[in-house]
């Protein structure tokens, strides 16, 4: 959400001391010094309830954290002991608030996907009929920022964003499990809202901060917020900033993980989801600079980030952009030179251990696309790869500054949408050029039926 956030003026709603958040949450960093504000009701600093997730800064390590301020005091402080650091999968978290209850524990209860949190380095409960800084006139209520101070935005995604007015619902009312034990949303739980209670499912892209609970107590949009593809159920792959570097700024990630930045470093960026078997596609859109040492491509498990370009041993295949492949170290002739704005497309057969490149829609090395589907190696970049490891889509940074985008099938290079709207074999993503048959978008959906 970046600087984008959502704002509603408060009203006198059912209890200011029984309510619950239910919220779908996907990180994109966990290096800030600042935190991720999910919810936040204010009048002013001295007078607020918030919860977040914290950053890295001192005595902070990505944590949960709910917190209240009256009249200048600390009387509420939740803090878990859990950290909270996969930028690759969404966390379901539920926040369940009754201050009339006796025992100091049950006045607040938090869930992640849908397993009850007992263990809090902090746990600083609300006394008993406690009001809180919420649901009621003067208050603004806040989704994505914290109040006044225009900081703590929210960096990633969110969906499923309840609030119940009047009753304290535990996750069973808003996730169950599935037949694989992975907790899902239900995207219409029976719940009661209350005379504040809203929900917003994020699903219309024109009006993002709308209530579909029958109350209307719809949100202001202030920004622009993204409608994305990657969901609580179906989880797109992006670029991993978790993925130890040296030195630590050899790139930088933004707009979801899916644009890179490199700076003057020889190093390699790898995917959060890989792939050990089917066929799979995905786009690179070259940045503005030029791109000196831009290499496309991926590379196997175990290999070395940081001391290597893509290619320069035998764990990378790469596509450079001066039109040569590289592996092991050895380069040769292959396709056209890259130059800025081109997009890149990649398929990989896993299956099979071939891969191939296009640029601008035409693939390389004179391939055809009935070539791709028919699994026909002979003007591939690279085929024999070994197939019974895993391999993640790859960037790689010859020692130049650079910009790109990456598609994994969210319709989008960096904050620009796609002009085409092309969807892979099993009807998911959204791609500039067209998706080869029997191939496939990187998301959960598809690395579970195919992968």
């Amino acid at each position: 959400m970046a600087s984008t956030y959502l704002t509603k003026t408060g009203s006198t709603g059912d209890s200011r001391r029984i309510f619950t958040h239910s919220v779908w949450v996907k990180r994109c960093t966990v290096s800030k010094t600042d935190a991720d504000m999910i919810i936040n009701s204010a009048i002013d600093e001295s007078n607020q309830y918030y919860f977040e997730l914290e950053g890295n800064s001192v005595g902070d390590d990505n944590d949960i954290r709910i917190r209240q301020l009256s009249s200048g005091s600390v009387n509420t402080l939740i803090k878990t002991s859990a950290s909270f650091r996969d930028v690759s999968a969404w966390y379901h978290i539920v926040v369940a608030v009754d201050t009339t209850q006796a025992t100091a524990s049950n006045r607040i209860k938090l869930y992640v996907n849908g397993s009850q949190i007992t263990s809090f380095d902090s746990s600083t409960y609300p006394s008993q009929n406690t009001d809180m800084e919420i649901n009621t006139t003067s208050y603004t209520n806040y989704i994505g920022t914290r109040n006044t101070t225009g900081s703590h935005y929210f960096d990633g995604s969110m969906a499923h964003v309840h609030f119940i007015d009047g009753t304290a619902y535990d996750a069973t009312a808003f996730g169950e499990f599935d037949a694989n034990g992975i907790w899902t949303p239900n995207a219409s739980p029976s719940v009661t809202y209350g005379t504040n209670g809203f929900f917003l499912d994020m699903a219309s892209s024109g009006d993002m901060g709308n209530d579909v609970s029958g109350n209307n107590n719809d949100f202001t949009v202030n920004g622009t917020v993204t409608q994305a593809l990657d969901t609580p159920s179906n989880v797109f792959c992006t670029m991993n900033p978790l993925i130890p570097q040296n030195p630590s700024s050899s790139w930088t990630f933004s707009n979801g993980n899916t644009t890179t930045t490199s700076v003057n470093t020889v190093s390699i960026a790898l995917s959060t989801l890989g792939f050990s078997k089917g066929k799979w596609y995905w786009e690179i859109k070259v940045g503005a600079e030029v791109p000196a040492g831009l290499m496309a491509g991926i590379a196997k498990e175990g290999i070395n980030i940081n001391s290597a370009y893509l290619g320069e041993d035998a764990y990378g295949y790469g596509y450079f952009v001066t039109g040569n492949k590289y592996n092991n170290g050895n380069q040769g002739a292959y396709g056209d030179a890259m130059t800025n704005g081109d997009i890149i497309s990649v398929a990989y057969d896993a299956d099979n251990g071939t891969i191939w490149f296009a640029r601008n829609g035409t693939w390389q090395n004179s391939a055809t696309q009935t070539e791709i589907e028919n699994g026909t190696t002979t003007n591939s970049a690279f085929s024999g790869l070994d197939t019974t490891t895993t391999y993640f889509c790859s960037m790689g940074n010859g020692g130049s500054t650079y910009t790109n985008y990456t598609n994994f099938g969210n319709g989008y290079f960096g904050t620009t949408a796609v002009a085409s709207g092309n969807a892979d074999s099993a009807g998911l993503g959204i791609f500039e050029y067209t998706v080869p048959s029997g191939y496939y978008s990187l998301c959960t959906k598809n690395l579970a039926e195919f992968g």
